[in-house]
């Protein structure tokens, strides 16, 4: 057995960046950008005016000249004569302020007589409700980094200068392969012996919290020859392929010997941990496979603390842990040989152990909102101390 700091180290080592691809603005939403982005365009592209009202020379304001209406200018009018000194145009937001003004006056803080306007805006300033050309960005300069993650508002940016795809870092493929004669689909009903089959909900529900959904679930019992076939198809299109149960030396479990039929190179199996001792990783053309425990929270656990990990490295999103330190409500001990994940609670402040442990049971887990890590050479924890804690995705 290794330690977990060992086999987060070799889990890093063996995870890659996946290439980038064209994608278009609309289907870029949660995607990780994969090079810098550039404006093609001013924005906004020309002189434009923020508010409904009247467009002049701030000049003639000042001079006190009268200042006689022109014509209007609407939004998206292509008209682009110049105002002569004296003259105003109605104006409406969005539309192009005309050469030879350089202010909009608000139309509430007007009125017309005869033809001329009338200002009574006493803390008129030039250049008022002007978006000057380029305010927002200019053409050639840098918009959006890369890494940057694509938000509505980044969306709506870029097409605000009229990108239509991006190079997006491309999103992992998973498969989910789960063993196991005794599982059974919730929905049907349970004869003696079984339990309901929830891993690959939780791992999926897990998956698409993080925004990845090119994920596909295969079931398969206690088979060899089946769990064979089925992990080599997988391994002809998945980038990642996560197996759970049969992971251990029991007569019934197949993964390993699955694993070294279909030629993946075993990294490691097994880790010096409570829950989840029994993991496997390898790797095969550039494809990870992990064999993750059959309990519940020993898959969660799991693939929270090494999975994500990977899937961080692969796609650029967000999917690791974000760790904290926080000091325990009570005291936790424990044999030194064994690093423990445990579900928790924290609130910012402190860390609570929650009831219920044990790798079977998710009722903690579901109550749970983070994992807190006491170290393998640690026999106790004493109340106030501070632990290392691991926030869970919210």
């Amino acid at each position: 057995m290794i330690s977990v700091a060992e086999a987060k180290k070799l889990i890093n080592s063996h995870s890659f960046e996946l290439p980038s691809e064209k994608t278009s603005l609309s289907r870029a939403a949660g995607r990780i950008i994969a090079a810098d982005v550039y404006a093609t365009v001013d924005i906004p592209n020309f002189p434009q005016s923020s508010m409904d009202g009247y467009a002049l020379s701030y000049q003639d304001y000042v001079d006190k000249k009268d200042i006689y209406i022109l014509g209007e200018m609407a939004a998206g009018s292509s008209r682009s004569d110049s105002l002569q000194q004296g003259t105003a145009i109605r104006i409406f937001t969005g539309a192009a302020v005309p050469g030879g003004a350089d202010t909009v006056v608000m139309q509430e803080k007007t009125t017309v007589e005869n033809g001329k306007l009338k200002i009574h805006d006493a803390d008129l300033k030039q250049g008022d409700h002007v978006r000057l050309k380029g305010s927002e960005v200019k053409e050639g300069t840098l918009a959006l980094i890369k890494g940057h993650r694509i938000n509505p508002a980044s969306i709506g940016f870029l097409a605000g200068f009229g990108i239509t795809e991006l190079d997006m870092y491309r999103d992992p493929i998973v498969k989910i392969i789960v063993t196991g004669d005794e599982l059974q689909k919730p929905g049907e009903s349970l004869s003696y012996g079984q339990v309901y089959e929830s891993n690959s909900f939780a791992l999926t529900a897990a998956l698409q919290q993080s925004g990845l959904h090119d994920i596909q679930v295969f079931h398969v019992g206690d088979n060899l020859e089946a769990l064979k076939n089925i992990l080599h198809t997988c391994l002809g299109s998945a980038d990642i392929v996560l197996l759970t149960g049969g992971v251990s030396v029991g007569d019934y479990d197949f993964t390993l010997k699955a694993a070294e039929l279909c030629g993946i190179e075993t990294v490691f199996h097994k880790i010096r941990q409570r829950p989840g001792k029994p993991i496997y990783f390898g790797s095969k053309d550039h494809v990870l496979v992990f064999g993750l425990p059959g309990n519940p929270a020993s898959v969660l656990t799991c693939y929270y603390e090494y999975v994500a990990n990977a899937l961080e490295k692969m796609s650029h999103r967000h999917t690791a842990l974000k760790t904290t330190w926080l000091p325990l409500t009570s005291t936790y001990k424990k044999s030194p040989g064994l690093t423990h994940f445990l579900k928790g609670h924290h609130d910012g402040k402190t860390v609570s152990i929650l009831n219920a442990q044990e790798s079977y049971r998710l009722h903690s887990f579901a109550r749970a909102n983070c994992l807190i890590q006491i170290d393998e050479e640690l026999s106790e924890v004493q109340d106030g101390e501070v632990v290392e804690v691991h926030c869970l995705p919210v």
